[in-house]
């Protein structure tokens, strides 16, 4: 590794409402941040084709747009954007450590302060129809794009807590929800299953599964498999929830920081500090709660004011080892 590292005051890896939000408030700080963009540039929200409950767009915005105005904003301050990931880091376990991090598996640079904004990615079925309509009526949050369904007959597939949770929220807004349940029974608490179970506008299907998500450019309709008779059947809907889970993207960070079963990255108490000094988590890596755009913008703040009282704590005060690092 070479001795003449490229230093950065601030390095913000990821580029989500969270990433962003971080790096308006560190550039102002002056401390000239730095955000790599990782593999999906703008997050989870480039998926999306309106946002219509991030505060201060009245008539909503296309996600894509939002985050160009998001990275805009932050490169109005200083901010610098690059196009990369990182694929390796060494964190300094001292405090006014130095860290490192390599970039697409090739260079190194170091860092007196690190905020990780890496975000969750929503797990999907993996079938084509799905994957080609996502955008189109296909989605992972029904809190986020349930809206749009007002009225009109949905479907969501998944068994857990969070799906029962999404599914009775569109029952308040939609005219039918067609729930699929891959096994003859919910893995839901029982408070959960009661409620859902009550709501008379959820038709709950078990050992259903999708065999194919109907439309060319919109989703027009399902096409379900009974997984223990075969039988198939179509039903016409307007828009397809999935909520199977989200996977956190912290696979780099194991072994290094303190996660849950999960793979979410525990913060201490009301901040975003890590378990490892001068490195912070905010938004969606660090929430399996709300995931929101706007509560991970929030963290994102949150995580830059904890950098930068980090910063004048140490004073930048240079400590390079040890360094923790992933197997």
């Amino acid at each position: 590794m070479s001795e003449n590292l490229e230093r950065i005051k601030c390095l913000i890896i990821g580029s989500g409402p969270a990433g962003y939000t971080a790096a308006i408030y560190a550039a102002r700080a002056d401390m000239k941040p730095v955000v790599y963009t990782g593999m999906e540039p703008g997050g989870q929200l480039t998926t999306t084709t309106e946002v219509d409950n991030f505060p201060g767009y009245p008539e909503g915005i296309d996600g894509p747009q939002m985050m160009v105005d998001l990275q805009k904003q932050a490169e109005r301050f200083g901010t610098e954007v690059r196009i990369g990931m990182v694929t390796k880091v060494k964190f300094s376990e001292k405090e006014g450590g130095v860290h490192k991090a390599q970039i697409d598996n090739k260079e190194w640079v170091e860092a007196n302060s690190v905020i990780i904004s890496t975000g969750a990615s929503a797990k999907y079925l993996g079938l084509p129809s799905e994957q080609r309509l996502r955008g189109g009526g296909v989605s992972a949050c029904a809190v986020c794009d349930g809206f749009f369904y007002k009225g009109q007959d949905v479907a969501i597939v998944g068994g857990g807590d969070t799906a029962c949770e999404e599914a009775t929220y569109l029952a308040n807004i939609c005219s039918k929800v067609t729930m699929l349940v891959r096994k003859g029974e919910m893995r839901a608490s029982m408070a959960m299953q009661h409620r859902v179970k009550n709501t008379k506008n959820i038709d709950l299907r078990y050992f259903t599964e999708i065999d194919e998500v109907l439309g060319d450019q919109v989703v027009e309709g399902l096409r379900m498999v009974n997984n223990q008779t075969q039988e198939k059947e179509e039903i016409k809907i307007t828009g397809l929830f999935i909520a199977i889970g989200h996977k956190p993207n912290t696979d780099i960070f194991k072994g290094i920081l303190t996660m849950d079963d999960a793979g979410y990255v525990i913060t201490q108490g009301k901040s975003t500090k890590t378990n490892m000094p001068g490195v912070f988590a905010s938004g969606d890596v660090q929430d399996n709660e709300y995931r929101q755009a706007v509560t991970a913008a929030g963290t994102g703040c949150m995580a830059a004011l904890d950098a930068e009282r980090y910063m004048a704590r140490t004073d930048m005060i240079e400590t390079n080892e040890p360094l923790a690092q992933a197997d």
